[in-house]
C-alpha cells in the first residue's frame, strides 16, 4: 500500500519552467467524492489507474497501477465523468525536493498549482521562488473537484480569494 503526503501551493511566477522537464496529462475520474477517488491518467504514453481515500492531514492511502494506454484512452472517453482534465506538468527540483507544477487547460485554463510530495508530514522543505500561498486542504484546488467546478466557473469571491493567495 502506498501513502501520498502532498502539499499544494499557488504559483506566482513562471520561473519553474527554467530547467524543468514537461509533459502533458489527461486525467479523468470514475469516482470522486469526499471519501474516495478513482482516477485514470494518461501521461507520456503511459497510463495509470489510481485509487485514493480521503485526505487526513496531509496524507492519504494511494494505490496506483499501470494499465494499457489504449484502455486508458477508452476509459477517458467512455467511462470517466466528463470533462476530462487536461494539463501540462513541469517537474523541477529545488533544494533537494521535486516540485510538480501543473498548468491547467480547457475549462481550468489560467489555473497553475505547485505540488510537493514528501516522505513524512513533518519533513522540512524550502519554498522555491515561484511558490505563493499554501492551498493544501482547500477543496477548490483538488483535481478531483476541478472537473465538476472548473476554474472558469469559480465565483468572483473564489477568484478573488485565489488572487490573494497568489500574493
Amino acid at each position: 500500500m502506498g501513502k501520498e503526503i502532498e502539499r499544494k501551493f499557488t504559483v506566482i511566477s513562471d520561473s519553474y519552467k527554467e530547467n524543468a522537464a514537461a509533459y502533458d496529462i489527461a486525467q479523468g475520474y470514475i469516482c470522486a467524492d469526499e471519501n474516495r477517488v478513482v482516477r485514470v491518467r494518461l501521461k507520456n504514453g503511459r497510463a495509470f489507474l489510481t485509487v485514493k481515500n480521503a485526505t487526513i492531514g496531509y496524507s492519504r492511502d494511494e494505490f496506483e497501477y499501470e494499465i494499457p494506454a489504449d484502455d486508458a484512452r477508452v476509459m477517458l472517453e467512455r467511462v470517466c465523468i466528463q470533462p476530462v482534465i487536461s494539463k501540462r506538468r513541469y517537474v523541477t527540483e529545488h533544494e533537494g525536493h521535486v516540485w510538480e507544477v501543473d498548468e491547467f487547460h480547457g475549462e481550468n485554463e489560467g489555473l497553475v498549482i505547485a505540488e510537493i510530495e514528501l516522505d513524512d508530514e513533518d519533513e522540512p522543505f524550502a519554498l522555491p521562488p515561484f511558490v505563493g500561498m499554501e492551498v493544501t486542504g482547500n477543496p477548490l484546488y483538488y483535481n478531483a473537484r476541478l472537473f465538476s467546478h472548473p476554474f472558469c466557473r469559480w465565483s468572483a469571491e473564489e477568484k478573488s480569494e485565489h488572487a490573494k493567495k497568489r500574493g
